[in-house]
């Protein structure tokens, strides 16, 4: 089936069914089938009598052979676990992870059914107007240092969108991208690890794509590639561009043994420093974000007593923004 559709990938003009048998000494039956089956999948062939089959908008196809053609990493996005709906793909890949898959290891879903954010918020996933996947991560690090991956996931997913869109996102600590002040993309990164010892990372990532209208709630906080640009971008390209920032970034923070070959890049795109920000904590306060460390904290001087200190984790709003 899909040695036909490479075939078809090769032109765009008409093939005939007798061509396409005899390139891949196959029966006419066996033609139509696989063309069939192809359809099945979603993709649009045309047929026409006398002619042959024609591939119409492979670009706008999003399925697994679809993300694994064109792939260019090593490891990332190796193998990839495609869900034409599920209840989350943080959940698939820690189910694969316990199962023993291999860092690099994806899962993409079409339709989360209980995507989730941070602080157990729920993540919207519609049909056919984002990417939503997670990605498996196990590196040789202790548990304290895994938070910066955090960092890292929220800057190649951002040099990734300005790659494909040539618009210019800016990440809000820690792992917020925006875009013109909306939230573009959300990141969710979970761990599985003893005391000394990291056993798995799930980085799990949302990104509004060719979304075209959000819920009353979220209209004004949440946009897409497609609502500051006017333009529908290929989904498929955004997760592979994504997985080659990672990837490339990933070997970066394990062949430096951390995140400070990366920091002076994360601090250029963090749109956080230097604002005042509301830093959402059992009990809540007015600060101004100072400095991002290379441990990954948000340095901050309190408003009301100018104490500096550091923030591991947690919420924290831009006063004004998002």
């Amino acid at each position: 089936m899909y040695r036909i559709l490479e075939l078809l990938r090769q032109t765009d003009a008409f093939v005939s069914g007798e061509e396409i048998g005899r390139q891949l000494s196959i029966s006419r039956a066996a033609v139509w089938k696989g063309i069939r089956k192809l359809r099945q999948e979603g993709y649009e062939i045309e047929a026409v009598t006398n002619r042959g089959y024609r591939l119409i908008s492979p670009e706008t196809m999003y399925n697994r052979q679809e993300l694994e053609t064109g792939m260019k990493t090593r490891y990332m996005g190796h193998p990839i676990y495609f869900y034409a709906e599920t209840d989350s793909t943080n959940n698939r890949i820690r189910q694969l992870a316990v199962e023993g898959a291999a860092e690099g290891t994806l899962a993409v879903a079409e339709v989360q059914t209980m995507g989730r954010g941070r602080r157990g918020k729920q993540w919207s996933s519609p049909i056919g107007s984002g990417a939503w996947f997670s990605l498996l991560l196990r590196p040789d690090i202790p548990p304290a240092e895994a938070s910066v991956l955090t960092l890292l996931g929220g800057l190649a997913v951002c040099r990734a969108l300005e790659d494909i869109s040539g618009m210019q996102p800016v990440i809000k600590w820690p792992n917020d991208i925006l875009l013109n002040g909306k939230k573009l993309v959300g990141i969710l990164t979970e761990m599985d690890c003893e005391m000394s010892q990291v056993h798995f990372v799930v980085l799990g990532i949302g990104i509004n794509v060719n979304t075209k209208a959000f819920p009353p709630e979220l209209e004004e906080v949440a946009t897409s590639l497609f609502l500051e640009s006017g333009k529908t971008f290929s989904r498929k390209l955004v997760v592979q561009k994504t997985m080659e920032r990672l990837e490339e970034y990933y070997d970066i923070f394990l062949a430096a043994g951390g995140f400070a070959p990366l920091l002076d890049e994360y601090r250029r795109r963090c749109v956080t420093l230097g604002r005042e920000v509301t830093v959402l904590e059992e009990k809540s306060f007015l600060a101004t974000a100072l400095d991002v460390t290379p441990e990954g904290e948000l340095l901050v001087r309190r408003s009301d007593t100018g104490e500096e200190m550091v923030i591991y984790s947690g919420e924290v709003s831009i006063r004004g923004g998002v």
